[in-house]
């Protein structure tokens, strides 16, 4: 049997593990499943991961590096510091383009929530989207998007409880596309704080 094809590293695999996740959950993610995914054997997988709980591991410790890289693709594509929220905000939830894919993501979740390891990386996860929103917030303050004197640290702790809350909420009703309603959620949230007159659609 052929060995790891050339060119397919952990990041394509784990970004494999991921579609898997979202199709079957953590309970239904089996090394074959994700090999096939990548056109590798599962001992190459086995070699790399030592077993379906290492590449969970990995799998968590690999989205911890997620947030900044969206802030940064968010932040080169809008001229708008609250736009770059809004892009932010929409791209930390792609992988759950479906109710079912969410459910499943979810399921990852829960795992997070019990596993000391998994929580860990988790936990590093929601800090770092807290950052990533209140340092987009301070930046709208100092440009004039937001009123003076806003908060930035406290708006952010509100925005990530919004996006959590709105992908559940839109997953219970499926009422529109998750991007709409995060998009309509956080500009419900903003619209008190936006200074009268900006526009911050790009």
């Amino acid at each position: 049997m052929a060995g790891r094809p050339r060119g397919v590293d952990d990041s394509a695999i784990l970004r494999a593990a991921v579609d898997v996740v979202g199709r079957v959950g953590p309970a239904g993610l089996t090394l074959a499943a994700v090999a096939r995914e990548v056109g590798l054997v599962p001992g190459t997988l086995v070699q790399r991961f030592g077993s379906k709980r290492g590449l969970l591991a990995a799998l968590a410790a690999q989205a911890v590096r997620e947030p900044e890289e969206l802030h940064r693709a968010a932040r080169a594509g809008h001229a708008s510091a609250l736009a770059a929220l809004r892009a932010f905000a929409v791209d930390s939830m792609s992988d759950m383009s479906t109710p079912e894919r969410y459910a499943n993501h979810l399921a990852f979740l829960c795992m997070d929530l019990t596993d000391p390891e998994l929580h860990e990386h988790a936990l590093a996860v929601h800090r770092a989207n807290g950052q990533v929103a209140e340092t987009l917030l301070a930046e709208a303050v100092s440009a004039g998007e937001l009123r003076a004197g806003t908060d930035a640290g406290a708006l952010a702790r509100t925005v990530v409880a919004v996006i959590a809350g709105a992908g559940l909420s839109w997953a219970l009703d499926r009422e529109g596309t998750l991007p709409e309603r995060l998009r309509r959620e956080i500009g419900a949230v903003l619209a008190p704080h936006v200074q009268e007159g900006k526009s911050w659609e790009h």
